[in-house]
């Protein structure tokens, strides 16, 4: 997403409008669909909600956000999580290790006493 240094930053004119002259802690969420604007210096400590296609993540603007665009900070697909036979075994491996470790810890509190 680079953009040329003679066609300048991408950075919407109505959004700057919006923070214009307010406090950033005292602004309600301010909502956007303008996924490629970037990030200006001006919006530091706001909160946007940035569309993602089904709803509006909040993302607070902090200083080693400045340069990015919005829509780097409001993932549009959502992982769930790799399956098959092999991740459940793991999974109930570290169930069961959970159980032993608090197995054990509640053996240990009841020797102390």
């Amino acid at each position: 997403m680079t953009r040329s240094i003679k066609k300048g930053i991408n950075l919407d004119e109505r959004l700057l409008k919006k923070i214009a002259g307010k406090n950033p802690l005292q602004t309600p969420m301010v909502k956007t669909w303008n996924r490629a604007c970037q990030i200006a210096p001006e919006m530091v400590g706001f909160t946007f909600g940035v569309y993602n296609g089904k709803s509006h993540i909040e993302v607070l603007v902090s200083e080693d956000m400045v340069g990015h665009r919005l829509g780097e900070f409001s993932p549009t697909r959502k992982f769930i999580k790799h399956g098959g036979k092999m991740q459940k075994e793991l999974e109930q491996k570290k169930k069961e290790a959970e159980i032993a470790q608090a197995k054990a810890a509640t053996a240990a509190a009841a020797d102390k006493k």
